[in-house]
C-alpha cells in the first residue's frame, strides 16, 4: 500500500493532550458548589470493530439491543466482549523519565536531553538526542542542576540530532540513576509538549504517561493502550476469568518519525528490545489450545507477539530484537483480536491497526472517530477489533 492511502483531515482539537477526566461537582455545607477534574483512566470512549460482520460499536446498548444514541461506550464496556478463559496480552515496559533540560557550558544556552538508552553502566554512558543539535558538539559539558554536581560531556556524534554523553557523576550506579531521574520528565510524545502552554509535562504525567502494571524499566514511550487499564478493571477481569499474560518490549520514538517514501515496503522501522519468557508462553498457547480468544493490548504487543509466533500459531520464547512494520495487507498468525488507540495520520500505529481490522474497516472507523469528536494519540481513546 501506499503512504497517502493513510491521509485523513484530523483537527487539532481531537489530539489528546491530557489523559481523560472528568468533572465532579460537590455542593458544601454553605450550599456552594465546587467543580473539579479527576483523571479516570478506564472512561475514555471505546469503539468496537467487528471484523466478519464488518460493522461498528459505538454506542451503549437498551434492554432490547437497540443503541442509545449519544451514549458512547466507554472502555470498562471492553469487557463485554470477553469470557472466561480469553487472554489479554499486555506490555509491561516501564517508562523513566527520559526528557532532560541543561545547559550549555559557557554560554549557558538551554538544551534539551532526550535519553534513549544506557550504552555503559560503568562508564555512565548514555546515547541521547540533543534540541538544538546545532550547537552541540564532542568535548561540549552539560549541566542539570544549579549544584553543578550532575554533569554530562560529549563524546561522540551518532546522528544529526543523536549524540552519546558521558556523565560525569562519581557514586554508585543506583544513585546515579536515582538523581538522574530525579531530574527528568515524563516523555510524553512532541506533539503533546508543543500543543500545551507550558511546553513541558507535568508531576501528574510522571503516573499517568505509566502503565497501572509496567515493571521493566526501559521504555521512552508509554504502550498507550495499556495506559486505559485501571487496577480496578484488572480486578474486574480477573474475577471474569479473563487471563493476563505479560510480554516486555521497550517503546522507542521510531513509531513517532515521519514516514519519507510513498512505497511503505520501502520504510525501515527503529529496532525495539523485546522479551517474551516461558509464563506468557505457556498462558497465551494453553488459552488459543482451548479454543479462547487471544486479544492484544496495543500495537506493541502485536509487533512482539508477531515477531515471536511459531508457524504453528504459538507464541514462542524470545530475548532480542524486533523492527517489524506491519500494513496491509498482512497475515497475523497469533492474536484474534487487539485494541489500540486512535493514532495521527500516516502513523505506523494507524498502518497496523488497520493491517488487524482491515483497511477499508479502519478507514471508516477512523471517520466515524473524527465525526464522534473522539480524542486521538497516546492519551486518547480506545478502539477494540473483533473477529467476528
Amino acid at each position: 500500500m501506499k503512504l497517502s492511502q493513510f491521509k485523513f483531515k484530523l483537527p487539532q482539537e481531537l489530539i489528546a493532550l491530557h489523559p481523560h477526566q472528568t468533572e465532579n461537582t460537590i455542593t458544601r455545607s454553605d450550599g456552594s458548589k465546587m467543580t473539579f477534574t479527576v483523571t479516570r483512566r478506564d472512561e475514555c470512549k471505546l469503539m468496537v470493530l467487528h471484523k466478519r460482520s464488518q460493522s461498528i460499536d459505538m454506542f451503549k446498548k437498551d434492554a432490547k439491543g437497540n443503541p442509545i444514541e449519544g451514549e458512547f461506550l466507554d472502555f470498562r464496556n471492553v469487557l463485554d466482549y470477553f469470557d472466561d478463559g480469553d487472554t489479554f496480552v499486555f506490555n509491561d515496559t516501564k517508562v523513566f523519565p527520559a526528557r532532560l533540560y541543561g545547559t550549555k557550558e559557557k554560554t549557558d544556552a538551554k538544551i534539551e536531553v532526550f535519553l534513549l538508552r544506557e550504552l555503559n553502566e560503568e562508564m555512565r554512558l548514555w546515547d541521547v538526542l540533543v534540541e538544538p543539535a546545532r550547537k552541540i558538539r564532542i568535548g561540549n559539558k552539560l549541566f542539570f542542576d544549579d549544584s553543578g554536581s550532575m554533569v554530562a560531556e560529549v563524546i561522540d556524534n551518532t546522528t544529526s540530532r543523536g549524540r552519546t554523553l558521558r556523565f560525569l557523576y562519581d557514586s554508585s550506579h543506583e544513585e546515579f540513576k536515582r538523581n538522574l531521574y530525579a531530574l527528568g520528565e515524563a516523555p510524553l510524545p512532541r506533539y503533546i509538549i508543543d500543543n500545551r502552554e507550558n511546553h513541558h509535562a507535568t508531576a501528574d504525567d510522571l503516573e499517568q504517561f505509566q502503565c497501572v502494571f509496567a515493571k521493566n524499566e526501559g521504555a521512552v514511550t508509554a504502550p498507550a493502550t495499556g495506559l486505559h487499564f485501571s487496577r480496578e478493571l484488572l480486578k474486574m477481569m480477573e474475577i471474569k476469568g479473563v487471563r493476563s499474560a505479560y510480554i516486555t518490549l521497550h517503546c522507542g520514538l521510531g513509531n513517532f518519525h515521519e514516514i519519507e517514501v510513498e512505497d511503505l515496503t520501502k520504510h525501515k522501522m527503529d529496532s525495539e528490545q523485546m522479551f517474551i519468557g516461558h509464563e506468557a508462553c505457556k498462558t497465551v498457547n494453553s488459552s488459543k489450545m482451548a479454543g479462547h480468544h487471544i486479544c492484544a493490548i496495543g500495537t506493541s504487543v502485536v509487533k512482539a507477539t508477531e515477531t515471536a509466533v511459531g508457524t504453528d500459531g504459538l507464541l514462542k520464547e524470545y530475548e532480542g530484537w524486533t523492527n517489524k512494520f506491519i500494513f496491509p495487507p498482512y497475515d497475523f498468525g497469533l492474536a484474534d483480536s487487539m485494541m489500540s488507540n486512535f493514532y495521527h495520520p500516516e502513523s505506523p500505529l494507524m498502518m497496523e491497526t488497520a493491517a488487524f481490522g482491515g483497511y477499508d474497516l479502519v478507514m471508516e472507523a477512523y471517520q466515524k472517530a473524527v465525526e464522534g469528536r473522539y480524542k486521538f494519540g497516546c492519551y486518547g481513546d480506545a478502539l477494540l477489533i473483533l473477529n467476528d
